[in-house]
């Protein structure tokens, strides 16, 4: 007799890392409860702690969300990066998305990461080759329990096996696979060729002309063909110890891109045991206030956050600085923090649309008074930087030293903070918002 089918609600939770991971962190755990996996995010503090690892039966897998794989690294430490080792050796299974895939690689420095993948990343040598987003199309290159399900995807070739499968990737990193192969690593998938909307910075390559890429290259010596793409590892698995592993520069977890979320639904099933619910995750529209927070004097200053992130994005798109992209994600111009701005909206719509448990309320009246001041002091300096970004901009060919780009610099540091390394006053809004959201989690609910 065969097997039952083990649904969700007959597993244990799956476990999402949360720190450093901020709108990925949200759009993994929202894609969990799109596809009706149970889930519950965890912080490294207390992964470090021995909160969970060790124990596969009671959690059968760790997913680490993208975002910044070095900061993920600092927030385990030594302990809670040794505590997910060895839930990986003992038979527990991990799922790493763009950063979260960097973070299990092998590193230098031995608390840069986890090791459990013998491959490193590739090294940043041209920085235009990380200024990628959008769909690409990937080759299908290896068949075994992690391959695609041949519904509803496209472009099947010979045979039973999909040729090709449009996914998606946001600013990744890329695998080095420029040593020996290790025969304990599957590449799963390589890089093809750009897809629908594919953009290099925030140039999107279908609406240029083919032969102006050579001509920039003769000219400039520039590369904006993504040809430095083609073959490259794109998704990979392999085995530590008695556990699995599946790593993926593509965010599999986008919202509404079918083929990549059927892939991710059929992972899940192959490292889980359980089947989701759905194979497609729900469109996450971050243009539309759903706040549920009662509209109270106490509660205001987070319900201005929110309108107020809102129309900053609003202003950045009216001046040319931002471009609509996606409903969960604006476009930016080079040079402009679109992706900590992004995380801030993503986290204050979350954290306003879930109804307030006791453990929320609680912080939220412990840190209500310093969200207050930061948030008065950001959105009016963050209005006059966009603003005077702008001018500068408008005018650099005839008065270039009529805004002073070192002030305008160091302003962006206060407000925004380093690139990837986070700070600023946004930061100081973006901890209250997420903290909120990790404390309300058990109010989400699927849509």
């Amino acid at each position: 007799m065969a097997a039952a089918r083990k649904t969700p609600e007959h597993c244990p939770a799956l476990y999402i890392l949360w720190d450093a991971s901020h709108i990925w962190g949200l759009m993994a755990w929202r894609a969990m409860n799109s596809l009706g996996m149970p889930c519950r995010l965890i912080k490294a503090k207390d992964i470090a702690d021995g909160a969970f690892l060790g124990k596969p039966d009671h959690a059968p897998l760790l997913l680490a969300p993208g975002g910044n794989a070095r900061r993920k690294a600092l927030a385990l430490g030594e302990k809670g990066l040794e505590a997910v080792r060895s839930f990986v050796e003992h038979g527990g299974n991990y799922l790493g998305f763009c950063g979260g895939a960097g973070l299990a690689l092998s590193h230098r420095q031995r608390t840069h990461g986890l090791h459990i993948c013998p491959l490193r990343r590739a090294a940043c040598s041209e920085r235009l080759h990380h200024l990628i987003s959008g769909h690409v199309l990937a080759r299908i290159e290896q068949g075994d329990e992690f391959d695609p399900p041949v519904s509803p995807l496209r472009g099947r070739g010979k045979g039973r096996q999909p040729k090709c499968l449009s996914l998606p990737v946001w600013w990744p990193g890329r695998f080095d696979a420029t040593g020996e192969r290790s025969p304990d690593v599957s590449v799963l998938a390589t890089y093809s060729a750009p897809d629908r909307d594919f953009c290099i910075v925030d140039m999107p390559l279908r609406r240029i002309p083919q032969h102006i890429f050579a001509l920039w290259q003769e000219m400039y010596g520039v590369d904006f063909s993504a040809d430095f793409l083609a073959g490259q590892p794109h998704v990979l698995s392999g085995r530590y110890g008695k556990g699995r592993y599946v790593l993926s520069y593509s965010h599999l977890e986008t919202p509404l891109s079918p083929e990549a979320n059927a892939w991710l639904a059929s992972m899940l099933r192959a490292l889980t045991g359980a089947y989701p619910a759905r194979g497609l995750v729900g469109q996450w529209d971050l243009r539309r206030n759903a706040a549920v927070w009662p509209d109270t004097k106490e509660n205001a200053p987070l319900l201005s956050a929110l309108r107020r992130s809102h129309g900053l994005l609003r202003l950045a798109v009216r001046h040319r600085l931002f471009f609509a992209r996606t409903p969960w994600l604006a476009g930016w111009r080079a040079g402009l923090p679109g992706a900590t701005l992004n995380s801030l909206h993503a986290a204050l719509c979350m954290a306003a649309s879930l109804a307030p448990n006791e453990a929320a309320l609680e912080y939220w009246h412990a840190s209500r008074a310093r969200f207050t001041r930061a948030a008065d002091l950001f959105f009016a300096g963050a209005e006059g930087w966009l603003l005077a970004f702008r001018l500068a901009q408008t005018l650099a060919p005839f008065l270039p030293k009529t805004v002073d780009r070192r002030g305008l610099e160091d302003q962006r540091t206060a407000l925004f903070g380093q690139p990837m390394q986070g700070g600023g006053l946004l930061e100081e809004l973006l901890a209250v918002a997420e903290e909120l959201v990790y404390l309300a989690q058990d109010k989400h609910t699927n849509d």
